[in-house]
């Protein structure tokens, strides 16, 4: 008997950690994380990567062609709980519709430990903020690739208005 409760904790015990990180998370305040730096695989002239940080949705990163890519890093490790993203051009419809906009983020979290955590995002083709639930440890970089452009034609380009960080607090 014994040893079938300490095989069942053994086997039961990465779950019961996810469920208590996930619980813990829902009951705290979560507070913004900056990123220490910003990079891009491309970017236009006058719409760099690291206007997706500048806490202004009417500004924005603007790249070409899909499969471009922006990794923030991050100054030390954090437990990331949600990221909001403003996709688009901006928060506005009207100018929200004058640009392409990306309707899935392949995102790559890498961990202090080095594991790498993958998550496929699938955005809505509507301005504003959509909260995109986390709940990853020890957090150093993220990497979000823009896929499945929208509305992409001749003198238009694929952009990201803002991406916001959450740490539980």
């Amino acid at each position: 008997m014994v040893l079938a409760l300490c095989a069942a904790g053994f086997l039961l015990l990465p779950a019961g950690r996810n469920l208590f990180e996930d619980t813990r998370d829902k009951l705290a305040k979560a507070k913004a994380v900056t990123p220490a730096r910003v990079t891009a695989t491309d970017q236009l002239p006058g719409h760099p990567a690291d206007l997706t940080t500048d806490g202004l949705s009417n500004r924005y990163w603007a790249v070409s062609r899909p499969g471009a890519s922006v990794t923030y890093t991050f100054g030390k490790p954090f437990r990331l709980v949600d990221l909001i993203i403003t996709n688009g051009a901006s928060k506005s419809a009207e100018e929200y519709a004058r640009q392409a906009r990306a309707l899935r983020l392949d995102m790559e979290i890498t961990a202090r430990d080095g594991k790498v955590h993958r998550q496929e995002i699938d955005l809505s083709d509507k301005p504003g903020p959509q909260t995109v639930p986390v709940g990853i440890s020890d957090v150093q970089t993220i990497r979000l690739t823009l896929g499945a452009p929208v509305g992409l034609t001749r003198g238009r380009h694929i952009t990201l208005a803002e991406v916001e960080f959450f740490q539980r607090s």
